[in-house]
């Protein structure tokens, strides 16, 4: 049976890209931390849920399974955890050098697409996921740096970036499915 659940993945990371450069930009110094606790625990918990089931079923065709869904589950499980240690009120720092190592990952996928040509647009998922990896690359110095207003502003930039990004491909992709889904049948209703 035939699942393409890519597009739920990409608006899941556009909503977190756009509550991390929120974090980021304004929330990192903030008393109140616990107002991103909701927005990144939906957002982790999407992102792991759907990363787990296309990394050990293999929904869709070829390397998309590794580039879409390692990465998600690597993305879901960074908000999830973030999520938690804001709850709790612990220290972020682990949880962003994680980040820096996952941040690689989506760096490395992002030049590998442009390189192979994979994708519709390769060159805009590359470079998408060569932002988000910035992003993750960029969270220790962010958290040691957090009086400097100018690097959190420009770390919020490169996450609402690859946010829009995101969001054009995401919602292209939503458009052009409903088309070429339109008469997929289900196997047991054939």
């Amino acid at each position: 049976m035939f699942i393409d659940y890519i597009t739920l993945m990409l608006i899941n990371m556009v909503a977190g890209l756009v509550l991390l450069a929120d974090y980021v930009n304004r929330g990192i110094d903030s008393p109140n931390q616990k107002q991103w606790i909701p927005g990144f625990g939906i957002t982790g918990a999407l992102a792991l849920t759907t990363g787990l089931h296309m990394i050990f079923t293999w929904p869709v065709t070829g390397s998309f399974n590794i580039t879409f869904g390692e990465t998600s589950v690597l993305f879901g499980i960074l908000f999830v955890a973030a999520a938690i240690a804001l709850s709790q009120s612990w220290d972020l720092l682990t949880i962003a050098i994680y980040a820096f190592f996952a941040g690689l990952v989506a760096i490395v996928l992002g030049i590998r697409i442009i390189n192979l040509n994979l994708t519709r647009q390769p060159l805009l998922s590359g470079i998408g996921f060569i932002l988000t990896g910035l992003g993750g690359v960029c969270a220790a110095p962010t958290l040691y740096w957090k009086t400097n207003r100018t690097w959190r502003l420009i770390g919020a930039a490169v996450l609402i970036v690859a946010a829009l990004i995101w969001a054009f491909t995401g919602y292209l992709a939503y458009w052009n499915h409903l088309e070429s889904f339109g008469k997929w049948v289900p196997a047991p209703m054939r």
